[in-house]
């Protein structure tokens, strides 16, 4: 069976976001009363598992071993069935 998995990775607080930061002052220059920006990365993941259970637990690993560095960084993701 084939499930999508949106996994968002984004920093913890408390580190610094260079990306963010300068979009952020790009956005004030232009006059939007914006306060921060906050960057994150989202993947989307199509894979094959029989259970939902066994997707999540392969999305879960996937994103300790190579998307996420659990020093810097949170993810969240969401499951579904692919159609």
């Amino acid at each position: 069976m084939q499930w999508k998995a949106r996994v968002e990775v984004s920093l913890k607080p408390g580190h610094v976001d260079p990306e963010g930061e300068t979009t952020c002052q790009s956005l004030r220059e232009l006059a939007y009363p914006v306060r921060s920006v906050a960057v994150s990365k989202i993947y989307t993941i199509m894979l094959e598992a029989n259970l939902k259970e066994e997707a999540e637990s392969k999305i879960e690993e996937i994103c300790h071993r190579l998307l996420a560095n659990p020093t810097k960084d949170n993810f969240t993701y969401q499951v579904e069935k692919a159609e």
